[in-house]
């Protein structure tokens, strides 16, 4: 697989931020010619205001936000960064920013979500990953919550194998 472009989202937080740096090891050790970053935005209003001044601040909050993170990986050591403000909800906006900008693979961090956080919040990650053939990388932070079944001792690995 050769990766030309990668597609890095961005919501703000630290954890998302987590898959900056893998990003920008992986960009250099392939010779990647292009750094996306990608930030959806979305303006939440009031029933029956005005949605017009909000959106252009959430885009412009938006656009703000990708141009420090882009100074941060070219001091990095990783100049060809661009940065991309989609608006809509996180999940369409970087299937969509894939396909557009033909991206080879997305490198991504998942907030490690689970159980009723997950049913209500949602899972951007795995809406991402049914809505796109682009290859993800999805990198889990450090201090992002464990919950498994491996992990809490309901299934083996052992058990898996022996089916």
């Amino acid at each position: 697989m050769e990766i030309k472009k990668i597609l890095v989202p961005l919501d703000g937080s630290v954890l998302a931020e987590a898959a900056l740096a893998p990003a920008v090891e992986l960009a250099m050790k392939t010779g990647a010619q292009m750094l996306v970053l990608l930030r959806a935005a979305e303006a939440h209003t009031m029933p029956m205001a005005d949605p017009s001044e909000a959106q252009v601040t959430a885009v412009r909050t938006a656009e703000e936000y990708l141009a420090g993170a882009r100074e941060r990986v070219v001091k990095a050591g990783f100049e060809r960064v661009e940065t991309s403000v989609w608006y809509g909800p996180p999940a369409e906006a970087i299937v969509e920013a894939a396909a557009f900008r033909k991206a080879d693979l997305i490198v991504m961090s998942s907030h490690g979500r689970s159980g009723l956080g997950r049913l209500v919040l949602g899972s951007v990650a795995e809406t991402v990953l049914r809505g796109t053939t682009v290859p993800i990388l999805l990198i889990r932070p450090g201090n992002a919550p464990v919950s498994s079944p491996f992990v809490s001792g309901q299934v083996t690995a052992r058990e898996i194998a022996n089916v």
